[in-house]
């Protein structure tokens, strides 16, 4: 749907979550809009939209960038 961008927080610690969905059936070309925002992405709503069901497997992490000057 969209491509792969690593983690760039601006400042302090931030969650990252991927969550792998089992899809029950093929999308059709053009049903499937990427989302267009990534910040606050709303998870539930999309796999109820798509009729996702319940995730196969989640994974996250954090992710911090500290200020330029505390950095070493």
């Amino acid at each position: 749907m969209v491509e792969y961008m690593g983690p760039r927080p601006t400042v302090g610690i931030h969650r990252y979550v991927l969550v792998l969905f089992e899809q029950k059936a093929r999308f059709v070309d053009g049903a499937l809009m990427p989302p267009a925002d990534r910040p606050n992405f709303n998870t539930r709503a999309f796999a109820a939209y798509h009729q996702l069901g319940l995730p196969t497997a989640v994974v996250y992490f954090n992710s911090q960038r500290e200020p330029a000057n505390r950095r070493r």
